[in-house]
């Protein structure tokens, strides 16, 4: 990281904490974004990977005191003040000159001490190190000679801010407009309307430009994190809509045409006569527009075993198990199991 970095990110915006936040708070914003941005949680979200390496480079200067302080201090020079290599900084000779800020975070030795020399009397190597040396060139953009003016960089845009939204499954697939609330780095709650896309799926980040932390160069934006709510009925695969339809033997075994509820009404299904349970049926455009193209209702037939038989219902399936004679519906299956056994054995 250099010098420049430090003049042009905005570390306490990144992880949300005002400049006067004790290690504790530091710490703890730290750890609330890391679990929301981590790789792991957010399925390869490049955006969130981003915002997730912005995090840990804010904490490992924020809390670390030497750095934070000095980093402190290198912002403090681009609110506008001006260094030269002479002896009469700002405001004469009394005035903050440049080891006054610098002597301190890279031991370039004290006012009283000499600029730029050693106890010993020696002279530094380019004012102390050369990571101080570095510091300057990117910071000044020069390479030795009189230090004068602060940095050149544009205005810095102010840091990104979360918040997560709750919408229900239909509107989810639908696509909808939510208002959520998002807290600002001063501690203050302001209300954020997100448009959510037709189809957005659970965990899925929909990014709000402009409505984030404010900075001189313009506003950064809102992540807003999106929950599904669960539906008892439906489940949505990614393309079709998804439904379970229960239906009696005697419609399996006979054929019948049954209703098959949509989000949008009842469509109508037929079935076919020997229809095993868990056979799926397509009915295609049936399902809601997403992104513009009608999807399909994908339907599961499920064949349903009374609980209790009357009397006459008793008889006529005693009488069908009659007519079946000796039908062994699992013939197949116990016949594949042993050849299974005998492969495994030899």
């Amino acid at each position: 990281m250099t010098g420049q970095d430090w003049l042009e990110k905005d570390f306490y915006g990144v992880l949300g904490v005002p400049k006067t936040a004790d290690a504790a708070a530091v710490k703890k914003a730290y750890r609330t974004l890391a679990r929301t941005h981590h790789p792991d949680a957010n399925g390869g979200d490049a955006a969130s990977e981003k915002r997730f390496k912005e995090v840990g480079e804010a904490y490992s200067v924020l809390s670390d005191p030497e750095k934070r302080q000095q980093y402190d201090a290198v912002r403090a020079m681009r609110s506008g003040a001006r260094f030269t290599a002479g002896s009469g900084g700002p405001g004469g000779a009394g005035g903050a000159g440049f080891e006054d800020i610098f002597g301190g975070m890279f031991g370039a030795g004290s006012p009283g001490a000499g600029r730029g020399r050693a106890p010993g009397g020696q002279r530094r190597s380019s004012a102390g190190s050369a990571e101080f040396d570095d510091l300057l060139a990117d910071l000044l953009g020069q390479q030795g000679g009189g230090f004068s003016g602060g940095s050149t960089r544009g205005p810095e845009k102010g840091g990104d801010l979360t918040a997560t939204a709750r919408v229900g499954f239909a509107a989810a697939l639908r696509g909808t407009e939510v208002s959520v609330p998002v807290v600002d780095p001063t501690g203050g709650t302001r209300t954020v309307h997100a448009r959510l896309p037709a189809g957005v799926a659970d965990g899925q980040k929909v990014r709000v430009r402009g409505k984030g932390s404010r900075g001189s160069g313009g506003p950064g934006d809102v992540i807003v994190t999106v929950r599904v709510e669960g539906d008892d009925v439906f489940t949505w695969d990614g393309t079709s809509l998804r439904v379970s339809v229960p239906v009696t033997f005697a419609e399996a075994a006979l054929g019948a045409t049954v209703e098959v509820p949509t989000l949008d009404g009842v469509a109508r299904l037929k079935v076919p006569a020997g229809t095993p349970s868990g056979r799926t049926f397509r009915l295609k455009g049936r399902g809601p527009a997403v992104r513009g193209v009608a999807s399909d209702v994908l339907a599961t037939v499920t064949v349903v075993v009374p609980q209790k038989l009357s009397d006459r219902a008793r008889e006529a399936v005693e009488t069908l198990r009659d007519a079946e004679g000796d039908a062994d519906p699992r013939a197949g299956l116990l016949a594949a199991a042993e050849a299974s056994r005998e492969k495994a054995s030899s």
